[in-house]
């Protein structure tokens, strides 16, 4: 069975360093990320978090897509549910347009803020909450699909330019109930393994159920290096962080020694986890890579996107070079443009 990697960015901010300095380490990550062979480069939405830089994901989509040549490129993904779906196909419209047969968008069910950012973020603050995420898709789906035929006197939106292909569009979930909406749509699905493990199976065997021409795909976090020693001092980042999420602790990503400090002293959640296929992948890359292998082979997977949170950026890098040997991706073969940038 051919597996097919990609990534999915969160953008990580490692303590003692800017914000902005990790969007620049995820433009990083994606040039690389295209000469090691991953297929595509989703980047997610946060709000309100020190330890997470993206925000606007829209906007780091065109500079990635700008700045790599063959890689797809896309959100992972618009929380919908603060946005005009209009405003949304015209966005993506507009990026498929620059970059076309490259861009997908996918929609997050989440808010991805808390209720003080939910609420700026409505654009009437005044107003209720409004249609449900899955009627936005559907909207979203409508004026991506329109055409500018007159109904009389009235037309639906027109989400320009009308010659520009609409973008892959994919649902983003982490239970059954994400996987039944995106059969039923017949909308191409990713589920989020990392978030929620013990549904893995589930969701994504209700949704080859309900949609058996499509190939869903599996988001897992994975953190891989040389040695079992050097890939546990990494992963005790990503125990750190998952720790301090539930303390509503949002601070950026701490080096090794804080973290294990850390996680000596309050304890660890995960210690007590026990699913089919571990929360978190962590090891050396025949590790990582054989764990990867079960989950894709019993659930029927062909793509696996990886999210990988560490404080180091070169670690991090190194870490998708080596699960990108692990599987032989076909490396890309560089641009003019990517030659002489």
């Amino acid at each position: 069975m051919t597996i097919r990697l990609s990534i999915l960015d969160q953008a990580p901010v490692p303590e003692g360093t800017p914000q902005s300095q990790a969007l620049a380490n995820s433009l990083d990550l994606a040039r690389h990320a295209e000469r090691f062979g991953y297929t595509r480069y989703w980047v997610a939405e946060h709000h309100a978090m020190y330890s997470h830089a993206i925000s606007a994901p829209e906007i780091l989509v065109t500079a990635i897509a700008s700045a790599t040549s063959t890689l797809r490129v896309g959100s992972g993904g618009v929380l919908l549910t603060h946005y005009s779906p209009f405003k949304v196909a015209e966005t993506f419209r507009t990026l498929t347009a620059l970059h076309p047969g490259r861009i997908d968008l996918g929609i997050g069910r989440s808010t991805g803020a808390d209720e003080v950012e939910t609420l700026a973020l409505r654009p009437a603050p005044e107003a209720g909450r409004g249609p449900t995420v899955d009627a936005k898709v559907e909207q979203l789906r409508a004026y991506l699909a329109g055409s500018p035929a007159v109904d009389g006197a009235r037309r639906a939106p027109l989400a320009v330019p009308l010659d520009a292909p609409a973008p892959d569009v994919w649902l983003l979930g982490s239970s059954p109930g994400s996987a039944v909406s995106a059969g039923r749509a017949d909308i191409d699905y990713a589920f989020a393994h990392f978030i929620n493990p013990g549904a893995t199976r589930e969701s994504i065997e209700a949704y080859h159920r309900l949609a058996p021409a499509r190939s869903p795909i599996a988001a897992i976090t994975a953190v891989v290096a040389d040695t079992e020693a050097e890939a546990a001092r990494l992963y005790s980042a990503q125990r750190a962080v998952r720790n301090r999420l539930f303390r509503n602790d949002v601070r950026p990503v701490p080096e090794p020694d804080t973290a294990l400090a850390e996680l000596a002293r309050y304890g660890d959640i995960l210690e007590g986890e026990n699913f089919e296929w571990p929360r978190y992948f962590w090891g050396t890359p025949d590790r990582v890579g054989d764990r990867i292998r079960s989950l894709a082979s019993n659930l029927d997977v062909e793509e696996i996107i990886v999210v990988t949170t560490v404080h180091d950026h070169q670690a991090r890098v190194r870490s998708y070079e080596l699960l990108a040997a692990e599987f032989a991706l076909p490396a890309a073969t560089p641009s003019l443009q990517d030659v002489t940038r």
